[in-house]
Protein backbone atom coordinates (compact mmCIF):
# COMPACT_ATOMS: atom_id res chain seq x y z
CA UNK A 1 0.00 0.00 0.00
CA UNK A 2 1.11 3.24 -0.87
CA UNK A 3 1.54 5.80 1.94
CA UNK A 4 -0.58 8.32 0.38
CA UNK A 5 -3.31 5.41 1.15
CA UNK A 6 -2.93 6.68 4.73
CA UNK A 7 -4.43 10.31 4.13
CA UNK A 8 -7.75 10.68 3.92
CA UNK A 9 -9.44 9.96 0.63
CA UNK A 10 -10.67 13.47 -0.19
CA UNK A 11 -7.47 15.15 0.03
CA UNK A 12 -5.78 12.34 -1.96
CA UNK A 13 -8.36 12.62 -4.56
CA UNK A 14 -7.92 16.40 -4.33
CA UNK A 15 -3.75 16.11 -4.70
CA UNK A 16 -3.97 13.66 -7.51
CA UNK A 17 -6.53 15.84 -9.86
CA UNK A 18 -4.23 19.47 -8.77
CA UNK A 19 -3.29 21.31 -12.15
CA UNK A 20 -6.58 20.03 -14.02
CA UNK A 21 -8.85 22.76 -16.21
CA UNK A 22 -10.80 24.26 -12.79
CA UNK A 23 -14.13 24.03 -14.82
CA UNK A 24 -13.99 20.89 -16.20
CA UNK A 25 -13.08 19.13 -12.55
CA UNK A 26 -15.82 20.82 -11.23
CA UNK A 27 -17.43 19.02 -13.86
CA UNK A 28 -15.58 15.64 -12.97
CA UNK A 29 -16.27 15.82 -8.97
CA UNK A 30 -20.14 16.75 -9.44
CA UNK A 31 -20.20 13.95 -11.63
CA UNK A 32 -18.55 11.48 -8.94
CA UNK A 33 -21.26 12.71 -6.48
CA UNK A 34 -23.33 10.46 -8.29
CA UNK A 35 -22.85 6.89 -6.91
CA UNK A 36 -19.91 4.72 -5.61
CA UNK A 37 -20.32 3.71 -9.27
CA UNK A 38 -18.97 6.72 -10.92
CA UNK A 39 -16.95 7.80 -8.15
CA UNK A 40 -15.06 4.27 -8.62
CA UNK A 41 -14.72 5.41 -12.79
CA UNK A 42 -12.90 8.63 -11.83
CA UNK A 43 -10.63 7.57 -8.69
CA UNK A 44 -8.51 4.85 -10.67
CA UNK A 45 -5.66 5.86 -8.90
CA UNK A 46 -6.84 5.21 -5.56
CA UNK A 47 -7.17 1.16 -6.67
CA UNK A 48 -3.53 1.11 -6.96
CA UNK A 49 -2.41 3.62 -3.80
CA UNK A 50 -4.67 1.01 -2.34
CA UNK A 51 -3.13 -2.44 -3.53
CA UNK A 52 -1.39 -4.27 -0.89
CA UNK A 53 2.33 -5.07 -0.91
CA UNK A 54 1.63 -9.00 -0.49
CA UNK A 55 -1.29 -10.51 -2.87
CA UNK A 56 -2.09 -13.23 -4.75
CA UNK A 57 -2.82 -10.59 -6.93
CA UNK A 58 0.84 -9.45 -7.20
CA UNK A 59 1.52 -12.60 -7.68
CA UNK A 60 -0.15 -13.24 -11.10
CA UNK A 61 1.42 -13.78 -14.74
CA UNK A 62 2.20 -10.74 -16.77
CA UNK A 63 0.31 -9.45 -18.97
CA UNK A 64 0.05 -5.98 -20.80
CA UNK A 65 -3.69 -4.41 -19.53
CA UNK A 66 -5.96 -1.60 -19.43
CA UNK A 67 -5.13 -0.45 -16.96
CA UNK A 68 -8.47 0.69 -15.78
CA UNK A 69 -11.07 -1.41 -16.56
CA UNK A 70 -14.70 -1.42 -15.70
CA UNK A 71 -17.96 -2.02 -16.98
CA UNK A 72 -18.03 1.41 -19.53
CA UNK A 73 -14.41 0.41 -20.40
CA UNK A 74 -16.08 -1.60 -22.87
CA UNK A 75 -17.47 -0.59 -26.20
CA UNK A 76 -17.79 -0.65 -29.74
CA UNK A 77 -15.33 1.59 -32.00
CA UNK A 78 -14.77 0.93 -35.79
CA UNK A 79 -11.10 0.10 -36.91
CA UNK A 80 -8.97 1.23 -39.32
CA UNK A 81 -10.00 -1.69 -41.54
CA UNK A 82 -13.56 -0.22 -41.42
CA UNK A 83 -15.51 -2.62 -39.87
CA UNK A 84 -17.04 -2.38 -35.86
CA UNK A 85 -15.78 -4.81 -33.21
CA UNK A 86 -16.75 -4.70 -29.66
CA UNK A 87 -13.83 -4.43 -27.38
CA UNK A 88 -12.34 -2.75 -23.93
CA UNK A 89 -11.53 1.21 -25.57
CA UNK A 90 -9.73 3.30 -23.60
CA UNK A 91 -5.97 2.49 -22.70
CA UNK A 92 -4.72 6.07 -20.82
CA UNK A 93 -4.11 4.24 -17.70
CA UNK A 94 -2.23 0.58 -19.78
CA UNK A 95 0.91 -0.72 -18.77
CA UNK A 96 2.50 -4.13 -18.34
CA UNK A 97 1.24 -5.49 -15.42
CA UNK A 98 0.36 -8.56 -13.15
CA UNK A 99 -3.09 -9.71 -14.87
CA UNK A 100 -5.54 -9.99 -11.95
CA UNK A 101 -4.70 -6.18 -11.71
CA UNK A 102 -7.29 -5.77 -14.73
CA UNK A 103 -9.52 -8.18 -13.62
CA UNK A 104 -10.20 -7.37 -9.84
CA UNK A 105 -10.69 -3.59 -11.21
CA UNK A 106 -13.32 -5.18 -13.17
CA UNK A 107 -14.69 -7.34 -10.77
CA UNK A 108 -15.15 -4.20 -8.19
CA UNK A 109 -16.76 -2.19 -10.77
CA UNK A 110 -20.02 -5.37 -11.14
CA UNK A 111 -20.19 -5.43 -7.40
CA UNK A 112 -20.42 -2.36 -6.78
CA UNK A 113 -22.84 -0.92 -10.10
CA UNK A 114 -26.48 -1.78 -8.02
CA UNK A 115 -27.52 1.91 -9.30
CA UNK A 116 -26.36 1.03 -12.43
CA UNK A 117 -27.25 -2.57 -13.39
CA UNK A 118 -30.55 -2.16 -11.45
CA UNK A 119 -29.65 -5.04 -9.39
CA UNK A 120 -29.48 -6.39 -5.66
CA UNK A 121 -26.43 -6.93 -3.69
CA UNK A 122 -27.06 -10.73 -4.32
CA UNK A 123 -27.06 -10.64 -7.87
CA UNK A 124 -23.97 -7.99 -8.42
CA UNK A 125 -21.84 -9.91 -6.39
CA UNK A 126 -22.95 -13.53 -8.32
CA UNK A 127 -22.40 -11.75 -11.73
CA UNK A 128 -18.84 -10.48 -10.30
CA UNK A 129 -18.47 -14.55 -9.39
CA UNK A 130 -19.74 -14.90 -13.01
CA UNK A 131 -17.00 -12.76 -14.49
CA UNK A 132 -14.07 -14.51 -13.24
CA UNK A 133 -15.19 -18.07 -14.10
CA UNK A 134 -16.14 -16.77 -17.38
CA UNK A 135 -12.63 -15.13 -17.99
CA UNK A 136 -10.65 -18.09 -16.49
CA UNK A 137 -12.90 -20.85 -18.44
CA UNK A 138 -11.61 -18.32 -21.65
CA UNK A 139 -7.85 -18.21 -20.60
CA UNK A 140 -8.17 -22.20 -20.39
CA UNK A 141 -8.57 -22.31 -23.77
CA UNK A 142 -5.65 -20.38 -24.55
CA UNK A 143 -7.12 -19.09 -27.84
CA UNK A 144 -8.50 -15.41 -28.97
CA UNK A 145 -11.04 -14.22 -30.50
CA UNK A 146 -12.78 -10.97 -31.52
CA UNK A 147 -16.38 -9.88 -31.61
CA UNK A 148 -18.42 -8.73 -34.12
CA UNK A 149 -21.98 -8.94 -34.85
CA UNK A 150 -21.87 -12.48 -36.51
CA UNK A 151 -20.76 -13.96 -33.68
CA UNK A 152 -22.27 -11.33 -31.04
CA UNK A 153 -25.46 -12.50 -28.46
CA UNK A 154 -27.71 -11.03 -27.08
CA UNK A 155 -27.60 -7.26 -26.69
CA UNK A 156 -24.10 -6.99 -27.32
CA UNK A 157 -25.50 -8.06 -31.08
CA UNK A 158 -28.64 -5.95 -31.14
CA UNK A 159 -25.53 -2.58 -29.89
CA UNK A 160 -23.29 -3.61 -32.78
CA UNK A 161 -26.07 -3.94 -35.92
CA UNK A 162 -27.57 -0.66 -34.48
CA UNK A 163 -24.28 1.10 -34.57
CA UNK A 164 -23.45 -0.45 -38.05
CA UNK A 165 -26.23 1.30 -39.34
CA UNK A 166 -25.45 4.37 -38.04
CA UNK A 167 -25.09 7.31 -40.49
CA UNK A 168 -21.89 9.51 -40.19
CA UNK A 169 -23.71 12.05 -41.43
CA UNK A 170 -26.59 12.28 -38.96
CA UNK A 171 -24.22 12.19 -36.54
CA UNK A 172 -21.97 14.78 -38.23
CA UNK A 173 -25.02 17.13 -38.22
CA UNK A 174 -26.12 16.42 -35.01
CA UNK A 175 -22.85 18.01 -33.42
CA UNK A 176 -22.50 21.00 -35.38
CA UNK A 177 -23.65 23.67 -37.06
CA UNK A 178 -23.82 26.47 -40.12
CA UNK A 179 -22.40 29.88 -39.02
CA UNK A 180 -22.37 32.32 -42.41
CA UNK A 181 -21.37 29.97 -44.86
CA UNK A 182 -18.95 27.87 -42.23
CA UNK A 183 -19.41 24.68 -40.68
CA UNK A 184 -18.81 25.33 -36.83
CA UNK A 185 -19.20 22.42 -34.04
CA UNK A 186 -21.66 22.86 -32.00
CA UNK A 187 -21.06 24.32 -28.34
CA UNK A 188 -23.60 22.80 -25.75
CA UNK A 189 -21.90 22.69 -22.96
CA UNK A 190 -23.18 18.71 -23.05
CA UNK A 191 -20.40 17.01 -25.48
CA UNK A 192 -18.28 20.20 -26.62
CA UNK A 193 -17.18 23.57 -24.26
CA UNK A 194 -15.70 26.91 -25.60
CA UNK A 195 -12.18 27.26 -26.52
CA UNK A 196 -10.63 30.53 -26.95
CA UNK A 197 -9.27 31.53 -30.62
CA UNK A 198 -5.79 31.78 -29.38
CA UNK A 199 -5.79 27.90 -28.29
CA UNK A 200 -7.76 27.10 -31.65
CA UNK A 201 -4.38 28.55 -33.75
CA UNK A 202 -2.37 27.02 -32.29
CA UNK A 203 -3.60 23.20 -32.32
CA UNK A 204 -4.57 23.60 -35.96
CA UNK A 205 -1.26 24.95 -37.40
CA UNK A 206 0.17 22.03 -35.09
CA UNK A 207 -2.05 19.50 -37.06
CA UNK A 208 -1.21 21.25 -40.23
CA UNK A 209 2.24 20.45 -39.81
CA UNK A 210 1.66 17.05 -38.30
CA UNK A 211 -0.57 16.10 -41.33
CA UNK A 212 2.70 17.51 -44.30
CA UNK A 213 3.97 14.07 -43.57
CA UNK A 214 0.72 12.06 -43.54
CA UNK A 215 -0.74 10.56 -46.75
CA UNK A 216 -3.67 12.87 -47.01
CA UNK A 217 -2.78 16.19 -45.61
CA UNK A 218 -5.84 17.35 -46.59
CA UNK A 219 -8.25 15.44 -44.90
CA UNK A 220 -7.07 16.76 -41.87
CA UNK A 221 -7.25 20.20 -42.83
CA UNK A 222 -8.75 21.66 -39.23
CA UNK A 223 -12.50 24.03 -39.80
CA UNK A 224 -12.84 23.96 -36.00
CA UNK A 225 -12.09 22.83 -32.32
CA UNK A 226 -13.26 22.85 -28.84
CA UNK A 227 -12.88 21.37 -25.47
CA UNK A 228 -14.25 18.21 -25.43
CA UNK A 229 -16.39 16.75 -22.87
CA UNK A 230 -16.69 13.22 -22.12
CA UNK A 231 -15.89 10.79 -19.63
CA UNK A 232 -15.19 10.60 -16.00
CA UNK A 233 -11.87 9.79 -15.06
CA UNK A 234 -10.06 12.26 -17.78
CA UNK A 235 -12.25 15.06 -17.11
CA UNK A 236 -10.04 18.55 -16.10
CA UNK A 237 -7.27 17.19 -18.38
CA UNK A 238 -6.76 18.82 -22.04
CA UNK A 239 -8.92 17.12 -24.35
CA UNK A 240 -10.56 18.59 -27.74
CA UNK A 241 -13.01 17.65 -30.51
CA UNK A 242 -11.85 18.96 -33.85
CA UNK A 243 -13.98 18.81 -36.79
CA UNK A 244 -11.75 18.23 -39.95
CA UNK A 245 -11.81 18.76 -43.46
CA UNK A 246 -12.51 14.51 -44.49
CA UNK A 247 -13.05 13.40 -48.27
CA UNK A 248 -13.69 16.74 -49.13
CA UNK A 249 -17.36 17.49 -49.10
CA UNK A 250 -19.94 18.14 -46.92
CA UNK A 251 -20.88 14.82 -46.20
CA UNK A 252 -16.78 13.73 -46.09
CA UNK A 253 -16.20 15.63 -42.66
CA UNK A 254 -14.77 14.03 -39.57
CA UNK A 255 -14.44 14.87 -35.39
CA UNK A 256 -11.60 13.46 -33.90
CA UNK A 257 -10.43 13.31 -29.99
CA UNK A 258 -7.53 15.26 -29.68
CA UNK A 259 -6.53 13.94 -25.53
CA UNK A 260 -3.29 14.91 -23.63
CA UNK A 261 -1.22 11.37 -22.53
CA UNK A 262 -0.10 11.78 -18.86
CA UNK A 263 1.87 8.71 -17.05
CA UNK A 264 -0.64 5.97 -16.53
CA UNK A 265 -1.78 5.79 -12.48
CA UNK A 266 -0.15 2.59 -12.17
CA UNK A 267 3.32 4.20 -12.73
CA UNK A 268 4.25 4.81 -9.08
CA UNK A 269 3.22 1.18 -8.62
CA UNK A 270 4.97 -0.83 -10.67
CA UNK A 271 7.43 -3.14 -9.34
CA UNK A 272 8.21 -4.19 -13.75
CA UNK A 273 9.97 -2.51 -15.95
CA UNK A 274 8.51 -1.45 -18.44
CA UNK A 275 9.91 -0.18 -21.94
CA UNK A 276 11.72 2.63 -22.30
CA UNK A 277 8.71 4.35 -24.18
CA UNK A 278 9.75 8.02 -25.86
CA UNK A 279 6.59 9.55 -24.97
CA UNK A 280 3.51 8.32 -23.13
CA UNK A 281 1.46 8.75 -26.58
CA UNK A 282 3.61 6.04 -28.12
CA UNK A 283 3.10 3.88 -24.67
CA UNK A 284 -0.91 4.39 -24.93
CA UNK A 285 -1.04 3.68 -29.20
CA UNK A 286 1.08 0.71 -28.47
CA UNK A 287 -0.23 -0.88 -26.12
CA UNK A 288 -3.90 -0.59 -27.43
CA UNK A 289 -2.53 -1.96 -31.51
CA UNK A 290 -1.41 -4.96 -29.47
CA UNK A 291 -4.30 -5.53 -27.35
CA UNK A 292 -6.82 -4.92 -30.31
CA UNK A 293 -6.58 -7.50 -32.81
CA UNK A 294 -7.45 -4.30 -35.73
CA UNK A 295 -6.84 -0.60 -33.86
CA UNK A 296 -9.09 1.94 -34.03
CA UNK A 297 -9.44 4.19 -37.17
CA UNK A 298 -6.87 7.18 -37.56
CA UNK A 299 -4.72 6.05 -34.34
CA UNK A 300 -1.94 8.77 -34.25
CA UNK A 301 0.36 10.87 -31.63
CA UNK A 302 1.03 14.40 -31.92
CA UNK A 303 3.53 17.16 -30.29
CA UNK A 304 2.10 20.10 -29.56
CA UNK A 305 4.16 23.02 -27.25
CA UNK A 306 6.25 20.12 -25.90
CA UNK A 307 3.06 18.33 -24.79
CA UNK A 308 2.01 14.49 -26.48
CA UNK A 309 -1.59 14.32 -27.65
CA UNK A 310 -3.03 11.05 -28.98
CA UNK A 311 -5.15 11.81 -32.25
CA UNK A 312 -7.75 9.25 -33.16
CA UNK A 313 -11.28 8.99 -34.42
CA UNK A 314 -14.19 10.58 -32.17
CA UNK A 315 -15.91 7.52 -30.35
CA UNK A 316 -19.10 8.87 -29.36
CA UNK A 317 -20.37 8.20 -26.07
CA UNK A 318 -23.42 6.19 -27.85
CA UNK A 319 -20.83 3.93 -28.94
CA UNK A 320 -20.62 2.69 -24.99
CA UNK A 321 -23.08 -0.41 -24.02
CA UNK A 322 -26.02 1.30 -21.31
CA UNK A 323 -26.38 -1.43 -19.26
CA UNK A 324 -28.82 0.74 -17.59
CA UNK A 325 -31.07 -0.77 -20.49
CA UNK A 326 -31.19 -4.05 -19.27
CA UNK A 327 -33.30 -3.01 -16.19
CA UNK A 328 -32.14 -5.20 -13.71
CA UNK A 329 -32.67 -8.39 -15.66
CA UNK A 330 -29.95 -11.07 -15.66
CA UNK A 331 -31.13 -13.09 -19.07
CA UNK A 332 -29.58 -9.97 -20.36
CA UNK A 333 -26.78 -8.91 -18.01
CA UNK A 334 -25.03 -12.11 -17.58
CA UNK A 335 -24.31 -12.69 -21.44
CA UNK A 336 -23.09 -9.45 -21.38
CA UNK A 337 -20.75 -9.58 -18.46
CA UNK A 338 -19.73 -13.23 -19.83
CA UNK A 339 -18.30 -11.30 -23.31
CA UNK A 340 -16.79 -9.29 -21.21
CA UNK A 341 -15.04 -11.79 -19.48
CA UNK A 342 -14.12 -13.60 -22.96
CA UNK A 343 -12.72 -10.27 -24.06
CA UNK A 344 -10.34 -9.72 -20.70
CA UNK A 345 -8.60 -13.15 -21.09
CA UNK A 346 -8.72 -12.86 -24.84
CA UNK A 347 -7.13 -9.41 -25.18
CA UNK A 348 -4.22 -10.93 -22.53
CA UNK A 349 -4.03 -13.92 -24.90
CA UNK A 350 -3.47 -12.08 -27.86
CA UNK A 351 -0.69 -9.46 -26.68
CA UNK A 352 0.33 -12.13 -24.53
CA UNK A 353 4.40 -12.38 -24.88
CA UNK A 354 5.23 -9.22 -25.76
CA UNK A 355 8.70 -6.88 -23.95
CA UNK A 356 8.32 -9.19 -20.94
CA UNK A 357 4.49 -10.38 -21.09
CA UNK A 358 4.20 -14.13 -20.01
CA UNK A 359 4.00 -16.37 -22.83
CA UNK A 360 -0.34 -18.03 -23.79
CA UNK A 361 1.03 -21.21 -22.17
CA UNK A 362 1.99 -19.17 -18.53
CA UNK A 363 -1.29 -17.67 -18.75
CA UNK A 364 -3.21 -20.72 -19.57
CA UNK A 365 -1.72 -22.93 -16.21
CA UNK A 366 -2.48 -19.88 -14.68
CA UNK A 367 -5.79 -20.48 -14.88
CA UNK A 368 -5.69 -23.86 -14.63
CA UNK A 369 -4.34 -23.38 -11.14
CA UNK A 370 -7.67 -22.98 -8.53
CA UNK A 371 -4.47 -21.35 -5.61
CA UNK A 372 -5.71 -17.89 -6.33
CA UNK A 373 -9.31 -17.80 -6.96
CA UNK A 374 -10.01 -17.57 -3.51
CA UNK A 375 -8.08 -14.93 -2.40
CA UNK A 376 -8.99 -13.18 -5.42
CA UNK A 377 -12.93 -13.43 -4.45
CA UNK A 378 -12.19 -11.83 -1.02
CA UNK A 379 -10.11 -8.96 -1.79
CA UNK A 380 -12.38 -7.81 -4.48
CA UNK A 381 -15.62 -8.20 -1.99
CA UNK A 382 -13.27 -6.44 1.06
CA UNK A 383 -12.22 -4.20 -1.43
CA UNK A 384 -16.47 -3.19 -2.82
CA UNK A 385 -16.71 -2.83 0.57
CA UNK A 386 -14.00 0.00 0.95
CA UNK A 387 -14.79 1.85 -2.12
CA UNK A 388 -18.33 2.23 -0.82
CA UNK A 389 -16.96 3.77 2.44
CA UNK A 390 -14.51 5.90 0.69
CA UNK A 391 -17.31 7.26 -1.53
CA UNK A 392 -19.17 8.34 1.54
CA UNK A 393 -16.19 9.54 2.72
CA UNK A 394 -16.22 11.69 -0.59
CA UNK A 395 -19.38 12.59 -0.90
CA UNK A 396 -19.33 14.07 2.71
CA UNK A 397 -16.55 16.60 1.76
CA UNK A 398 -18.30 17.46 -1.49
CA UNK A 399 -21.69 18.68 0.34
CA UNK A 400 -19.20 20.59 2.73
CA UNK A 401 -17.48 22.43 -0.32
CA UNK A 402 -13.66 20.62 0.07
CA UNK A 403 -13.64 20.30 -3.47
CA UNK A 404 -14.78 24.20 -4.39
CA UNK A 405 -12.23 26.18 -5.43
Amino acid sequence: MNKSALKPVPERIKLFNSGRIPEMLKMKYKNMRQNSFVFYRGSCHLFYEDLPEVSQLNNSPLAWLCGDLHLENFGSYKADNRLVYFDINDFDESALAPCLWDVARLMVSIMIANDTLKTNKKETLNLGGNFLNGYTETLKVGYSRLVQKEIAKGMVKKFLETLENRNRKDFIESRTTIEGNRKKLLVDNSHVAYLNKTKKLEISEAIYEWAKDQPNPGFYKVLDVGIRIAGTGSLGLERYVLLVEGKGSPNGNYLLDLKIANHSSMKNHLNVDQPKWKNQAERIITIQKRIQAFPLALLSSIKIKEKWFVLKALQPTQDKLDLRLCKGKLTKLEPVIKTMADITAWDQLRSSGRQGAAAADELIAFAHSNTWKKDMNNYCNYYTERVKKDYEQFSEAYDDGFFKG
